[in-house]
């Protein structure tokens, strides 16, 4: 069977250059229009003790008309088997699956960076980030990257007309939700309704001129820094309305402390990338 993961042989080279004023938005040139559902897509799913979610998550995605999707696991040693599973997978399934082993509990905007630059060495057009429990349903996913046709990321989004939390969650829960989102939006800025977004479909170029360098926050904050640093740089986002659906098996790892200290490090992103322009983008 054709293999359906992008070659690495492709692997380009990412050099940080700026460019010139002349690249301000309207100037910067777009990326090629994607033409079908074919293109090359990689989904990067980042697993802490995800083994009873993994396969059906896998059979979900490869299910969906994305011929050529491909999955990264980046895990972090799980205690309960899945990078092992993981391994299983991508065995029975040659070309389709492929995993990156971590020593340990890395942290969460680590595990998408490094799986961010694995794909992009691939030679993937299109770079899905998405939780491995389901929250994020893989359904979404054709009508994403079909937004990328107009838009350098989709935002798969909890806070726009018909975006909506699982009503199972308790008041608290979506409370702390909404005050976090509300909190960063109004300290950076951020135009984004649902700031803390995990789930978004990346064009290629967006992420090589981001620059990954640039990022880095380790918690649950990189989400915050993504969204901020794609705005200052002046890439075009678009979110797209989403079910966000509790964990169906497992605990959720955004704990209260996770929360707080995220809360804290916002004001880190902000100083630290308050003065980017378009003209920052890295060339590609």
């Amino acid at each position: 069977m054709r293999s359906r993961w992008p070659s690495c042989a492709r692997a380009p080279t990412d050099r940080p250059r700026r460019i010139t004023r002349r690249g301000w938005p309207g100037r910067i040139p777009r990326s090629p229009a994607f033409l079908s559902l074919a293109v090359k897509t990689v989904v990067v799913l980042p697993t802490y003790n995800e083994a009873a979610n993994l396969p059906a998550l896998a059979d979900a995605l490869w299910a969906l008309p994305l011929p050529t999707l491909g999955i990264l696991v980046v895990d972090d040693a799980s205690p309960d088997g899945t990078g092992r599973l993981a391994d299983e997978l991508a065995a029975a399934h040659p070309g389709r699956m492929r995993v990156i082993h971590r020593p340990g509990k890395l942290g969460l905007g680590t595990a998408y960076i490094q799986g961010f630059r694995r794909a992009l060495e691939c030679g993937a057009e299109v770079v899905v980030q998405m939780d491995a429990d389901f929250s994020h349903s893989p359904n979404y996913l054709p009508d994403f990257i079909t937004q990328l046709e107009d838009y350098d990321v989709v935002v798969g989004s909890r806070y726009v007309p018909h975006g909506k939390l699982d009503e199972r969650w308790e008041t608290g829960r979506v409370l702390l939700s909404a005050w976090a989102n509300w909190y960063a939006r109004r300290l950076l800025g951020i135009r984004v309704k649902d700031a803390t977004a995990g789930f978004k479909a990346w064009r290629r170029n967006t992420l090589l001129g981001i620059g990954l360098e640039r990022i880095t926050s380790n918690g649950y904050v990189f989400q915050v820094e993504m969204a901020y640093v794609t705005e200052r740089l002046g890439y075009r986002v678009v979110e797209r309305p989403i079910y966000f659906e509790d964990r169906r098996i497992g605990q959720s790892k955004m704990t209260m402390p996770v929360k707080l200290e995220a809360a804290w490090r916002v004001w880190e992103v902000g100083l630290r990338h308050r003065h980017l322009t378009p003209a920052d983008r890295k060339a590609v």
